[in-house]
């Protein structure tokens, strides 16, 4: 009789539906919470997508519109820097471990699958011999 009363006195006053709305409120944050921590915690596996931009850059045509030499005597290395013409890959740099210009040369026709005297004439050197 008691419980029938209480019923009674909250239909009156509309709280029946009002005692629902913390309830619905705490179940969809429960859910959600669940739902974030399901989505921050699953690892992306882009391993494929870094795999495939390496393998277009080697497989690109790389055709050189001016080449850029830094030999740098001074700490024994020589920094490339190649503008190409394709419209992916628009630059390239090298580092190679020696400063003789005839190493340099055949460093970057290799690389670049060019011949030596394609690279002779696209070539510009700035050589570094002292400290600034």
């Amino acid at each position: 009789m008691l419980q029938a009363r209480w019923f009674q006195i909250l239909r009156a006053l509309g709280l029946e539906f009002w005692l629902l709305l913390p309830l619905l409120g705490f179940a969809f944050w429960a859910a959600s919470g669940f739902v974030t921590d399901k989505l921050l915690n699953s690892s992306l596996k882009t391993d494929k997508y870094l795999l495939a931009d390496i393998q277009l850059a080697k497989k690109a045509p790389k055709t050189p519109l001016s080449i850029q030499a830094k030999i740098n005597k001074i700490q024994g290395f020589s920094t490339v820097t190649v503008k190409t013409a394709n419209s992916t890959l628009k630059e390239l740099k090298f580092e190679f471990p020696f400063t003789e210009l005839s190493q340099v040369e055949m460093a970057i026709s290799q690389e670049l699958r060019l011949s030596h005297e394609d690279v002779k004439r696209l070539v510009h050197y700035q050589i570094i011999e002292k400290k600034m």
